[in-house]
């Protein structure tokens, strides 16, 4: 663990990665929180996945904006306002709901909510970035970054359960509007460790959002991690429905953050070790262990066996976002960093809502079951997809860096 520390000692890190997940625990606990706010008082696991999906898709349209304007005009000026924005929307939603107003009013302040709400992720990975260059301890922080991400998946869906249980069914929305708030308040107040702005001139400075996805082998990272979200949220919903179906509703978060702790635990173990293969040949192969945890999932009939199952997946989550998030490190240049790092979370987000609608309906038609086979099926893709996308990883990322094109 000594590799951690040190990174932690670097002037102002320690802060800004702490205010870094608190903004990202409230996003943890929004998804879950609304398909548990929606489920149990619209009484539909179709309609909580697709206002998941709406969230989603709003979110990565959104954040593929912002983080284009973050890297033009700096973090705070840009994310801040729109943190404030996203959880005044996220409290307008709790709002709509509490009122039983019908389902469609909803879809406006969720779509607020999602395309103010940003990549904390990327921006806290940027600043490790600034911090560190092209060190070999920026592997470490990436690491440490991911195990973050998952312990805020952890901890997340079992504060939103267990406020939607035991409080009221939009309580866990509204933590998650609260602590969303808080974190970007702490986060954007860090001004030391803010990348600085890298300006362009010429046709770089022209360039709009998704222009960085045509650099060579970036597209193919972000299609894997998209459909890595749709596993994702798949998951999340199936998890519910499954529980629910066993009369174990409120075992959903705690399910959910058991897969999220033994992401966590290997994501650690993962960034302490320096690694002699290639990190494109890390990223496949862990795609394809990914796929089998997926398949076993078909299996589960319990929740204990459901938790087992889910652990294994768990495990190859961190190192694959890991894996994902530093090739897109030296296929990105520096001026394009923040927005290349965001479409990472984009892609997430992009597949996450596909997963959330897609598994909802099934589960509506043909129970949990159905859930897992959508589950399942998105990780053969994202399987295939990788293997297909080998050689051109293989081929880019050994190559040099691409600088911003200033023509």
């Amino acid at each position: 663990m000594r590799s951690y520390r040190d990174i932690l000692r670097l002037p102002g890190a320690l802060r800004f990665s702490a205010a870094g997940l608190l903004a990202r625990s409230g996003q943890a606990m929004l998804g879950l929180g609304l398909v548990l706010m929606v489920s149990a008082l619209y009484g539909s696991y179709g309609l909580a996945g697709v206002l998941t999906a709406v969230w989603a898709v709003s979110w990565a349209i959104g954040t593929a904006l912002l983080s284009n304007l973050v890297d033009r005009f700096g973090q705070r000026r840009v994310m801040y306002p729109a943190a404030v924005v996203s959880a005044l929307a996220l409290l307008v939603v709790v709002g709509f709901t509490l009122l039983q107003l019908p389902a469609w009013t909803l879809v406006v302040p969720v779509v607020v909510a999602g395309a103010a709400g940003g990549s904390p992720g990327a921006l806290v990975r940027a600043r490790w970035k600034h911090l560190l260059s092209d060190s070999p301890a920026l592997h470490t922080a990436f690491s440490l970054e991911s195990t973050l991400d998952e312990v805020t998946y952890m901890v997340g869906p079992v504060i939103a359960t267990a406020l939607a249980v035991g409080v009221h069914p939009a309580s866990g929305l509204f933590a998650a509007a609260v602590f969303s708030l808080l974190g970007a308040t702490l986060f954007y107040s860090q001004r030391a460790t803010e990348p600085r702005v890298v300006a362009l001139t010429g046709m770089a400075r022209r360039q709009g959002p998704g222009k960085v996805l045509m650099l060579p082998g970036v597209v193919a990272v972000v299609v894997v991690n998209l459909l890595i979200g749709a596993m994702f949220g798949g998951i999340d919903v199936t998890v519910v429905a499954a529980t629910t179906s066993w009369d174990q509703r409120a075992a959903s978060g705690v399910v959910l953050g058991m897969f999220s702790l033994a992401s966590a635990l290997a994501g650690l173990l993962y960034g302490i070790r320096a690694w002699k293969s290639a990190l494109w040949l890390r990223f496949v192969v862990i795609v394809v262990a990914m796929f089998a945890a997926a398949a076993a999932l078909l299996a589960v009939n319990s929740v204990i066996m459901l938790t087992l199952i889910g652990m294994l997946f768990g495990v190859t989550v961190a190192p694959t976002l890991i894996n994902g998030n530093s090739l897109i490190g030296r296929l990105v240049p520096e001026a394009q960093l923040t927005e290349g790092l965001a479409w990472m979370g984009t892609g997430i987000g992009i597949g996450a809502a596909i997963g959330s609608s897609v598994c909802g309906h099934v589960i509506d038609l043909a129970d949990y079951p159905a859930g897992f086979v959508a589950v399942a099926a998105f990780g053969l893709v994202t399987m295939l997809l990788a293997l297909a996308s080998l050689p051109a990883l293989r081929a880019f990322s050994a190559g040099t860096k691409p600088a911003p094109d200033t023509a």
